[in-house]
């Protein structure tokens, strides 16, 4: 089905004391408005308008820049500003001011909210706010990336079908494979480390879907691939064309995902047994990858975790391990941002990115996936109920019930919504309509009504019962010829005159 997708962002451009451009067309404050046009396909644009008002700061925001660092001016701000999902705002500070870092000309804080060094005029201005709204909210790719089933293969990046689809949920699970309990007796705190560093950011997420975390430990569970010896480092390397054959043989002991309604994420810590240890990671150009983990798109990440060995050669066995969680939660929670398609995009250098901390996500982040998530959940909604129209072009006697016939109207009513509410930059608004609109349209497609088993095909239904009726036909038909035999006869005889 064709999709016109407006995408409005408000920006606020706004000037403090001394950093006001003197090439502006008209004095502060005015609006400016701009539009870009993406073809996705023949049936499917993209419009992206950026609604930018500028001007100057006010008493409070002047305050909240008069401090020493970008991070702080980064939270003092945040109070003063327009917290709603996908508003940007962009402070310019003056040329000389001592905010920024020597070198640095644009802050993007952990809000929704930017520093920008004043200098070059209004046209070098909206340069740097065309590359903050292009970090900051979407970009052409983002959006392509979750149009994905509608962009021909080659327009994707590399990295587009890597990112999971947008879901109502997903599910989490964390697995400690030991192969080998009878030399090593593995212990991980991993309620601790999930509630200490998966949790913030799940929280952060939780808009966007909604989770469950489990966590288990497998023994004797084993790679499906043996690593291979290294003399010269004395130890085992598994190569990177190796790894996919190292899941599926995992996968057939975890079992979590063939009961589930939602994706489910998986990652695996694997302590090696003592036969195959230390084993290390190898990437394409055979160097040892640093964190000794890799991740596969769409599905989880594989974290290997060495045992030291023990320094005598008559130390008891089974070792006890405590698992480092620490070290192993960077890798996990580095890994769930790629599979959720939140990695940080190259740079120019003199952009200055603050680390969101331990909520793991910054909120401009989480408004890039609201962005991509709702047009998806619309472009599906759009896909789901056109395939249901055609399912019900096919079978003419179809019985249509009137909840059925409301879901697909909700559906139907959430989608226009959710676009009325994008072409407006109504993020939050958007995305909920469109998560309904995605409920809706499922409901009235699995719906147990409309199953096209229930009804067969009318050359079905003569194939089935005419075999049934000939027999019975056969008598009848010859009765009524007898029958009509007889009639004829009767009139040709003439009737007896007495």
């Amino acid at each position: 089905a064709s999709a016109q997708f407006q995408l409005a962002v408000p920006v606020a451009v706004v000037f403090a004391p001394g950093s006001v451009p003197g090439d502006l067309p008209r004095p502060l404050p005015f609006r400016d408005v701009r539009e870009m046009e993406n073809s996705v396909n023949l049936r499917t644009s993209i419009t992206s308008r950026y609604e930018t008002v500028y001007r100057s700061t006010t008493a409070q925001e002047e305050a909240a820049l008069d401090v020493a660092t970008a991070r702080e001016a980064d939270a003092a701000l945040r109070p003063l500003q327009d917290a709603s999902l996908g508003c940007l705002t962009v402070f310019v500070v003056p040329e000389s001011s001592s905010l920024l870092p020597q070198g640095i000309s644009v802050y993007v804080g952990k809000h929704r909210s930017a520093l920008v060094r004043a200098g070059g005029g209004l046209a070098a201005l909206r340069t740097r706010l065309q590359q903050l709204t292009q970090v900051m909210s979407f970009t052409a790719s983002s959006i392509a990336t979750a149009l994905s089933d509608r962009v021909p293969d080659g327009q994707l990046g590399p990295d587009a079908r890597r990112h999971l689809k947008s879901s109502l949920g997903y599910e989490i699970t964390f697995s400690l494979l030991n192969p080998d309990p009878k030399s090593h007796a593995v212990d991980w705190d991993i309620e601790d480390a999930v509630n200490r560093y998966v949790q913030p950011v799940l929280d952060k997420l939780s808009l966007v879907a909604n989770f469950s975390v489990d966590s288990q430990i497998l023994y004797y569970a084993v790679l499906g691939v043996t690593p291979r010896f290294d003399k010269e480092s004395s130890s085992f390397l598994l190569s990177a064309h190796s790894l996919p054959h190292v899941i599926n043989p995992v996968e057939a002991r975890l079992g979590s995902s063939a009961a589930s309604l939602y994706p489910v994420l998986n990652f695996l810590l694997y302590v090696p047994e003592r036969s195959h240890s230390p084993l290390y990671i190898q990437d394409k150009d055979g160097a040892p990858v640093s964190t000794n983990a890799f991740h596969s798109p769409r599905w989880g990440g594989i974290m290997i975790y060495n045992v030291e060995a023990p320094a005598s050669s008559q130390a008891s066995l089974p070792l006890h391990v405590d698992v480092d969680m620490v070290r192993v939660m960077e890798v996990f929670l580095a890994q769930l941002r790629l599979l959720f398609g939140l990695s940080r995009e190259e740079l120019p250098p003199e952009f200055l990115l603050e680390s969101p901390g331990n909520e793991g996500l910054a909120d401009w982040e989480l408004d890039r996936l609201l962005w991509a998530h709702t047009v998806e959940n619309v472009a599906t909604v759009s896909t789901t109920l056109t395939s249901l129209a055609q399912l019900l072009d096919k079978i003419g006697n179809i019985v249509i019930k009137d909840d059925v016939a409301s879901e697909v109207y909700r559906a139907v009513a959430s989608a226009q919504s959710a676009m009325a509410k994008l072409a407006t930059g109504h993020l939050y608004s958007a995305f909920q309509a469109s998560k309904e609109a995605v409920t809706s349209s499922e409901r009235a497609f699995f719906d147990p009504s409309l199953l096209h088993l229930l009804y067969f095909p009318d050359d079905q239904k003569f194939a089935i019962y005419i075999p049934l009726f000939l027999p019975m036909a056969v008598p009848i038909l010859l009765s009524l010829a007898k029958i009509v035999r007889e009639a004829r006869q009767r009139k040709k005889e003439p009737t007896k005159m007495d």
